[in-house]
């Protein structure tokens, strides 16, 4: 059992952790504040290889590993989750075209996600669809040689400047079972009968675009369809275990983050002559937060072992990662503006941001108590 980073991943760190700090780090508040998509730190991003990290070296991506995507998105994170969202996503959904792509579509859509040429995003959530993604009521029909395409999709990433999506459609709504009848077909955003609809007001991750799409009678071609027609369910479970796993890497960051500032402000911040830090409450508050981000790491990282190894305990794992990792975000980061004190409510140190941020981590890609549910189901069965 190694609990070290190899050379090569220590390399990937490093560099990772110099991008964030030079490019993301200087610029966070002003992106936050506007709600604005960080185009040109998306620039930057592809040129050092981070907009596609998973994605094979063939299609023109890096070729890491799971456990390597994980330490680049805590190294993201650990700066801002709002640009470090839009970076590690421009792939979100890249992984089932990986998994159960055509060559043809490997080819047309992971490449340019790699160069910075592209931006792609998953579609699952509804309006009236969180948590329980076998309700999807958005429809595909067959017309001739074309999937004709209608719904809504909520809170989608990446959702108004996506250039196209992997969307979860109902393809067989006469199918027998509940989990059957779900397909995955990619739609581009330039289709007629496409919209996008920007979400503003967001508590936090307010650099990440999120929307929600409309589709009116879009049509797509049959050969955008991805796997088997009525294989989608299965295809996006094993998805989330993956995307799961990353919102526990995001966790990390956020908790990893909150912490150094903490430290930082906590050294410099002097009440009766002395810096807060000499206190003893100061001390037990970073040792916590230190310690409870460390545990976070090894359960995420044995989870994107567990991903990469495709191990019997993955689904189980990658939901307590999430859980936990997604707990101790948000408990961190309440820390960290607790020993800011009234410094930490505003906007002028990065911990007020990162409290806003957490919160997130808890609820997409499955909420806290879904995550509850599959490990209490993984136990019991």
């Amino acid at each position: 059992m190694d609990f070290g980073l190899t050379d090569e991943q220590r390399a990937i760190q490093d560099e990772v952790r110099r991008f964030a700090e030079n490019e993301i780090v200087p610029v966070a508040s002003e992106y936050d504040e506007a709600e604005k998509y960080p185009w040109e730190v998306m620039e930057k991003a592809a040129e050092a290889g981070l907009t596609g990290p998973g994605i094979p070296m063939e299609y023109g991506g890096a070729g890491y590993s799971p456990v390597e995507t994980a330490i680049i998105v805590e190294e993201l994170f650990a700066a801002d989750a709002g640009i470090g969202l839009s970076v590690s996503s421009a792939g979100f959904g890249a992984e089932a075209i990986i998994a159960f792509g055509t060559e043809d579509q490997k080819e047309r859509f992971l490449e340019p996600i790699a160069t910075g040429d592209a931006i792609m995003g998953s579609a699952i959530s509804e309006p009236d669809v969180g948590s329980d993604v076998s309700s999807v009521s958005t429809r595909a029909e067959k017309d001739g040689d074309e999937w004709v395409i209608n719904g809504n999709k909520m809170w989608i990433t990446n959702g108004s400047v996506g250039d196209f999506f992997v969307v979860l459609c109902q393809t067989d709504p006469d199918a027998s079972g509940r989990y059957n009848g779900f397909s995955q077909i990619v739609v581009e955003s330039d289709r007629d009968g496409f919209e996008a609809d920007k979400i503003t007001g967001k508590l936090g991750i307010r650099a990440s675009d999120t929307a929600e799409l409309i589709l009116d009678d879009v049509r797509v071609p049959e050969e955008n369809l991805i796997g088997t027609e009525g294989g989608g369910f299965l295809q996006q479970m094993q998805f989330f275990d993956e995307t799961r796993t990353m919102v526990a890497a995001q966790g990390v960051g956020i908790a990893r983050g909150a912490t150094e500032r903490a430290l930082e402000y906590a050294k410099e911040r002097e009440q009766f002559g002395r810096p807060i830090s000499d206190f003893q409450a100061i001390k037990h508050k970073l040792a916590e937060m230190r310690t409870q981000t460390e545990a976070a790491r090894t359960i995420t990282q044995k989870s994107a072992w567990s991903v990469e190894n495709r191990d019997g305990q993955l689904t189980a794992l990658a939901s307590m990662a999430k859980e936990f990792a997604s707990r101790i975000a948000v408990e961190v980061a309440d820390e960290a503006v607790q020993i800011h004190g009234g410094a930490g409510y505003v906007n002028d140190f990065d911990v007020e941001r990162f409290y806003r941020d957490a919160k997130i981590t808890q609820i997409y890609e499955g909420t806290t108590e879904i995550q509850k549910n599959i490990i209490a189901r993984e136990m019991l069965e």
